[in-house]
């Protein structure tokens, strides 16, 4: 009763005070504006409304899938559940269709190669890029997918293979190749070494190589069983070209010589049994146009390619995964399977560590 008669009018304005003062300022009790009241009131009703025709309270139930789910009967389990059978009830169209086609049919149908492609380049991101990068270009250590140089082959059926097994994947399928460390086992001493380094770098400088030095020897008897007599590689083998200046880890000196030494053994893992057929097609398809591959529907011309095979047969390799290992990468144990599939993971595994 007393603060009612005790209210403070402030003399300029004519409203009330809080009572609250601050070195000689005093805090007006002004009322909220009516606007700000309305807007206040609706949203406390909508959230009445709200609360009721959707889920809004948690719960234990499993069957409320966590909450109430309203008079709507709306929840993100539903909507996930009807976004997921849409994008199969699309794909179905086009899934029994890619499921019996072969390669050269899906290069040649523009609405199976685009339905393989889009499949292929999700597929890519979630499981390849780490490693090879989201365009595939690759890295230091992770070969380059966009080229058209291969260790294991740039067809379909050779990239295939290679996604399919991996590479020392540890699957019985997987390719294998393997370079002595000519180094660490004592294979080559540090002069031998050093003459064959610098044999390597010629092989793909200006000048050419010096085919009477002392390095060109070592080579002939050391490298040439892998990686070919004039260093162009051996797709049987996953020998990298040493003649192209393409090289997956580095290619200047002290990069090589540490190839020779201790050789690189790069592992790409196989994807047979965690990703089902339909995807690893996918994916081959995408990987090979990239603009590496070679054969049906890819972007480097066969004639190019058939051209730099006259030279040499083998090759073909891998850009990012070759030159690393110089005249070194002799993949002595490599067997030459019968490339079924190659992929992306091909060249990362030759090298070193494509473990897409």
């Amino acid at each position: 009763m007393s603060d009612q008669h005790n209210k403070e009018i402030d003399k300029v304005t004519g409203v009330e005070t809080t009572g609250h003062e601050w070195d000689g300022l005093k805090e007006l009790n002004n009322p909220a504006p009516r606007w700000w009241v309305y807007v206040w009131i609706a949203t406390i009703i909508w959230s009445i409304g709200y609360w009721v025709v959707y889920p809004a309270w948690p719960t234990l139930s499993h069957d409320n899938q966590g909450g109430t789910q309203g008079s709507f009967g709306w929840t993100e389990y539903k909507e996930l559940e009807a976004s997921q059978a849409e994008i199969v009830a699309r794909q179905a169209q086009y899934l029994a269709k890619f499921e019996s086609a072969s390669y050269d049919q899906i290069a040649n149908d523009p609405e199976l190669n685009a339905f393989a492609v889009a499949g292929g380049n999700a597929l890519f991101k979630n499981n390849c890029a780490t490693c090879h990068g989201s365009g595939g270009q690759g890295a230091k250590g992770y070969p380059n997918l966009t080229d058209n140089d291969w260790l294991w082959g740039g067809q379909l059926a050779d990239i295939e293979q290679t996604i399919r097994y991996g590479i020392r994947s540890g699957h019985d399928e997987a390719r294998q190749s393997q370079m002595p460390a000519f180094g660490k086992d004592e294979l080559l001493d540090k002069e031998e070494i050093d003459s064959v380094v610098d044999y390597v770098l010629s092989l793909s400088s200006d000048e050419g190589p010096d085919a009477s030095s002392a390095g060109a020897e070592v080579f002939a008897n050391n490298c040439a069983s892998c990686h070919g007599e004039k260093g162009t590689g051996g797709r049987d083998f996953g020998a990298p070209n040493l003649t192209d200046a393409i090289w997956l880890y580095g290619g200047d000196r002290e990069t090589v010589y540490e190839t020779v030494y201790n050789a690189r053994s790069g592992l790409m893992p196989y994807w047979e049994g965690k990703l089902d057929e339909n995807a690893i097609r996918e994916l081959t398809v995408y990987v090979h146009g990239l603009g590496g591959g070679e054969g049906v529907g890819a972007v480097v011309e066969e004639e190019e390619h058939a051209a730099a095979q006259e030279a040499a047969p083998t090759e073909a390799t891998e850009a990012v995964t070759s030159d690393d290992a110089p005249a070194t990468e002799s993949n002595i144990d490599a067997p030459a399977e019968p490339s079924v599939e190659e992929g992306v993971e091909e060249k990362a595994v030759t090298d070193d560590t494509a473990a897409e």
